[in-house]
């Protein structure tokens, strides 16, 4: 009789500890499928989960009753180490992307000057060297539409007028342009941890900073609460075995320390537009007429002639990694020209690239900035918008710099709206693009 008691409380103790166990598991179950997101999906929703959470009272926050709550407590976890968790999920899922993206293309390979056969030589975080390149010129010349040409090309992390924060300004000289070039060396190493003026600059109410990489702002929108993190910006930008730079506040002259030293091996295309085109375009931004150095033609015209001086020397000095187009030659012949400038970048002309030359060169959509253009029209739009008074004083102003980039003079009113412009240009004779 004792010994089947005895065998009755075991029986018992046994259930109800398998009972208990699964009431258990259920709990932590529910606790795991609240958690989960934060652990190990693609962390869609983690920081609006999180900017909720710090939100509430601290009464609920701390409601020990909360089986989330208490799990975090348990675990150890803090908002830094959400935020921590979050950036690896975000970078891993671009990881991936990218790898993606980069499936089928075509590397140097030996090819321009760059021996990359395959992604890892391309990307930071394997000890590669990314292809980076550099478009340099001023406002309202072109620089969007060829900016977004390079973008459109796989896996590119596209810094987007990288100096935006110092003002309506054109910086030619020390000490400024030092500060311009160590920035922008510090974002093509992809190190932003000293750049908080850039970013803060960005986060507070300048998201076009960001908005323009395509890649980075993709993730920016699902994931705000770590867009603007340098520690995010940092990893991210090294998983792109590309770099793009377009900057329109850096005159060429100070570009050579790039050029002569060029660690990064950096190609460097200086773009140029007629005055007439440049002005006319900036009479319509607000920011531009009451600053010096955008609506005075007689300051832009003294930079044209600067760095028509400089780009003599430096296509001498420097013809592998320097050349000069004209936006003009650009958008009448975009597609030939596109393939002559990746080749000298050293970029696949990939089949991206070509898609966006057919679908933003044929009409005109969108407002002032849109890249949705009649690329054949789009640089002579001054010849009906400006009266020939307009013109005739930026002719005077710019006679030396119009002669040597190879820009005819319109004589009169009538023969303003029917002329061509465009002439040959000796510098552009003899460049390779």
């Amino acid at each position: 009789m004792s010994r089947r008691m005895t065998f009755y409380c075991l029986l018992l103790f046994a259930t109800l500890c398998i009972f208990f166990l699964a009431i258990s598991q259920k709990s932590n179950n529910y606790i795991e499928h609240r958690l989960q997101p934060l652990i190990s999906e693609p962390a869609l929703n983690v920081h609006y989960k999180y900017e909720e959470a710090m939100t509430l009272p601290t009464t609920v926050k701390d409601d020990e009753d909360d089986p989330f709550t208490s799990y975090i407590r348990g675990r150890g976890f803090s908002i830094e180490n959400i935020t921590l968790m979050e950036i690896d999920d975000v970078v891993d899922q671009q990881r991936r992307i990218i790898e993606k993206e980069m499936e089928n293309y075509v590397y140097p390979d030996g090819r321009y000057g760059n021996y990359a056969s395959k992604l890892d030589d391309l990307v930071m975080t394997q000890g590669g060297n990314p292809i980076r390149s550099i478009v340099l010129t001023t406002w309202r010349s072109g620089s969007t539409f060829l900016g977004d040409i390079l973008n459109s090309h796989p896996a590119n992390f596209y810094h987007y007028e990288p100096l935006l924060h110092f003002g309506i300004i054109q910086i030619r000289e020390p000490p400024l342009s030092d500060e311009a070039l160590d920035n922008l060396e510090s974002m093509f190493k992809c190190d932003y941890s000293n750049l908080e003026r850039y970013l803060s600059f960005g986060k507070n109410a300048h998201p076009w900073v960001f908005n323009h990489n395509t890649h980075l702002w993709k993730q920016c929108q699902l994931h705000k609460r770590i867009c603007w993190d340098q520690r995010f910006v940092t990893k991210f930008c090294k998983l792109f075995p590309f770099q793009s730079m377009k900057v329109v506040r850096l005159r060429l002259q100070p570009m050579e320390k790039f050029l002569s030293q060029n660690e990064l091996g950096l190609k460097v295309v200086l773009l140029i537009r007629d005055p007439r085109g440049v002005l006319q375009s900036r009479k319509h931004r607000e920011w531009c007429p009451n600053e010096p150095d955008c609506f005075d033609p007689t300051t832009l015209c003294s930079d044209m002639v600067s760095d028509y001086n400089a780009a003599v020397r430096f296509l001498k000095l420097y013809p592998d990694s320097f050349s000069v187009i004209r936006y003009e030659d650009l958008s009448l012949d975009p597609f030939a020209h596109t393939d002559k400038l990746f080749k000298f970048f050293g970029l696949h002309y990939h089949e991206n690239v070509q898609h966006f030359l057919e679908t933003h060169t044929k009409t005109d959509i969108g407002g002032l900035s849109s890249t949705f253009r009649n690329s054949k029209t789009a640089p002579f739009h001054w010849r009906t918008e400006l009266d020939f008074d307009e013109v005739d004083e930026i002719q005077q102003e710019c006679d030396q710099a119009m002669k040597l980039w190879g820009y005819a003079f319109a004589r009169n009113a009538t023969h303003q709206k029917t002329f061509d412009p465009v002439t040959s240009c000796k510098l552009l004779d003899n460049n390779r693009v």
